[in-house]
């Protein structure tokens, strides 16, 4: 499938959408919980961001992007990213249309925002300003950014390809 950052919905209606989360988070891990408790309208089907299975289903993805913010696929290739992936994960719950209708407009835009950056810093304040790794590689450190080093190298032994 063929990963499109815009779809006209009139045409290609969703029905169903797959949540990249960040399994080392505890409030992704919180709201992954809670989002499974909730009545569907659209299925939800929640995976690890970064992960293998990730990787296999959207290769076109940047999965190292998929750490740092939520990110939501639709099942006809529309990527969420940010404030768009909470709406449209809170659209596909039965309690929360509505509220992600309001969120959806101009008004709700800057809440939607809001929301997104108080999850993002609280993120930060969870890891305390220290480096948080991810199991594949990949390593975020608040002053430097996100880095990679190939696993299996521990003291400058790399396996060759």
């Amino acid at each position: 499938m063929a990963v499109a950052e815009v779809r006209d919905a009139a045409r290609v209606p969703v029905r169903g959408l797959t949540v990249l989360y960040d399994a080392e988070c505890s409030l992704c891990t919180f709201l992954r919980d809670w989002l499974v408790r909730q009545p569907q309208l659209v299925p939800l089907d929640l995976v690890p961001a970064g992960s293998q299975e990730a990787r296999r289903r959207f290769p076109e993805l940047d999965h190292r992007a998929t750490l740092d913010e939520i990110t939501v696929v639709g099942d006809a290739g529309q990527v969420y990213r940010g404030p768009a992936a909470w709406v449209v994960t809170l659209w596909a719950l039965r309690g929360h249309r509505a509220l992600a209708h309001r969120l959806s407009t101009p008004a709700g835009a800057g809440l939607a925002k809001g929301m997104v950056l108080a999850a993002a810093k609280w993120r930060g304040a969870q890891w305390g300003g220290r480096a948080y790794q991810s199991g594949d590689g990949w390593t975020y450190d608040p002053a430097s950014g996100w880095t990679y080093t190939e696993p299996g190298c521990d003291g400058g032994a790399c396996a060759t390809r």
